[in-house]
């Protein structure tokens, strides 16, 4: 099926309330599955997502990270805790994601609370990484100023020299991290700008309040 018949499939009827799920993250999931059987091409990865992120003075920065697995427990990523976002995320463990499909004028954004996931979690997904990555973990001092390309090599290669018929470790400075929501937006592109745009915000009690946006 050729880009522009996705698209109609997918958009012909918009974002309605009464196709919408009721939670969130189910919503989600029946977007994402639809994206990843969409995806125009292996150029694009549909997991792929803008993290933003602010200091405790409310600095912001933003970067694309990739989704790793979601729940309805929220939304996993990895990376290195010593890194500008980690350091971020210590100091005001909130944060937003951007999902972008433009290929199915969908969006998604999501708001919520960042906590660390456990050792083992991290653990499991770091082993299951293929090795280059495995060792990239190790080489890089993620954020830090590099003094040249040479001396990420040459670590590299020593790594590998120590490491040639043994397993890697996995470094405490890295693992992944869970956004639990507390808000998300599902954005559908429209003729004339009308787009669908319905909000999910959770509740005290736990519950999920649903809501038209005006486009």
């Amino acid at each position: 099926m050729d880009l522009s018949a996705w698209r109609r499939e997918y958009t012909r009827d918009g974002l309605r309330e009464e196709q919408a799920a009721a939670d969130p993250m189910a919503q989600f999931a029946r977007w994402f599955n639809e994206a990843k059987a969409s995806n125009p091409g292996d150029w694009f990865e549909p997991n792929a997502m803008t993290l933003a992120t602010a200091t405790a003075e409310g600095r912001p920065a933003a970067r694309v990270v990739l989704l790793k697995e979601f729940s309805p427990q929220g939304l996993v990523f990895f990376t290195n805790y010593q890194s500008r976002k980690g350091q971020e995320l210590a100091e005001n463990p909130r944060a937003a994601l951007v999902f972008y499909w433009g290929w199915l004028e969908r969006q998604v954004r999501v708001e919520g609370v960042v906590e660390q996931v456990s050792r083992a979690e991290s653990e499991i997904y770091a082993q299951s990484r293929p090795r280059g990555s495995q060792l990239g973990a190790l080489v890089s001092r993620q954020s830090e100023v590099a003094s040249g390309r040479e001396e990420l090599e040459k670590r590299l290669a020593e790594l590998e020299r120590i490491y040639a018929d043994r397993p890697l470790p996995v470094p405490e400075h890295w693992g992944g991290y869970r956004l639990r929501p507390t808000v998300v937006e599902f954005w559908q592109g429209r003729e004339n700008r009308l787009h669908d745009r319905l909000e999910y915000r959770r509740q005290e009690d736990g519950s999920w309040q649903r809501r038209r946006l005006e486009p």
